[in-house]
């Protein structure tokens, strides 16, 4: 579904992505695992189309996305959950919702609004309240709920984790799980790499740029080089 071909990237002359290539097939959550400035985060907005690559092919059954810009991107099927949830703190629940799905019909927009209440019925309960008051839990609710909104076909999800308590995480993973199970494709950068692993149909380890190991979720949980670095464990 989507797949990208020696993908390198730069900030200035600085490469932080070097010939990355990996697929994400249909229906599958793929997880992405690393330490702190392995290039993660780049990967992803290189894929939505908020940075720029500089070498490498990205396509999306088979389209090429290299040369198309962020909006069309996401009218392709392509959202993204960012991390820090970026929201719009000044705007009511149902804006930030709204704006999500811009490039859909109002229709089409009414019934993703009634999708994601009924996902986070907090959502629906805080709709009129300004995304600025809601606890980190309930924004992190929002931005996947934002991103739904465009009823994509592959979901990029940074860090959906960061700053929450292990009672919100899951809530939010019950919620990726449920996507899944929807038939929605996601591609999940996460801090948390025993809980990404464990539901994980394919995985991957970036260091400084680069695809070090790969294998199914459960392969690389069990790779003693992954638990000593990535899972707490030690010899």
């Amino acid at each position: 579904m989507l797949e990208l071909t020696d993908v390198s990237s730069s900030y200035g002359r600085i490469e932080v992505l070097h010939g990355i290539t990996l697929r994400v097939s249909p229906g599958k959550i793929v997880a992405l695992i690393g330490s702190n400035g392995a290039g993660k985060t780049t990967l992803l907005r290189a894929v939505s189309g908020v940075q720029p690559i500089s070498r490498g092919r990205i396509t999306l059954e088979g389209q090429p996305l290299n040369r198309l810009q962020a909006h069309v991107r996401v009218q392709l099927g392509l959202a993204q959950v960012p991390e820090g949830r970026q929201i719009f703190n000044g705007l009511t629940v149902e804006d930030n919702l709204l704006l999500g799905g811009w490039t859909r019909a109002r229709g089409e927009s009414e019934a993703g609004l009634t999708a994601a209440y009924d996902m986070f019925p907090v959502l629906c309960e805080r709709r009129h309240s300004l995304a600025g008051s809601l606890s980190g839990g309930q924004q992190q609710m929002l931005a996947i709920g934002r991103a739904l909104m465009s009823n994509p076909r592959i979901l990029l999800m940074d860090e959906p984790s960061m700053g929450l308590s292990p009672v919100l995480i899951d809530l939010v993973f019950e919620a990726i799980t449920h996507l899944k199970k929807k038939g929605l494709t996601i591609l999940l950068v996460e801090q948390n790499a025993s809980l990404a692993l464990s539901m994980a149909d394919e995985a991957h380890v970036m260091e400084t740029g680069r695809i070090v190991l790969r294998g199914t979720g459960a392969e690389l949980a069990a790779d003693p080089r992954v638990q000593e670095l990535y899972l707490g464990f030690s010899k």
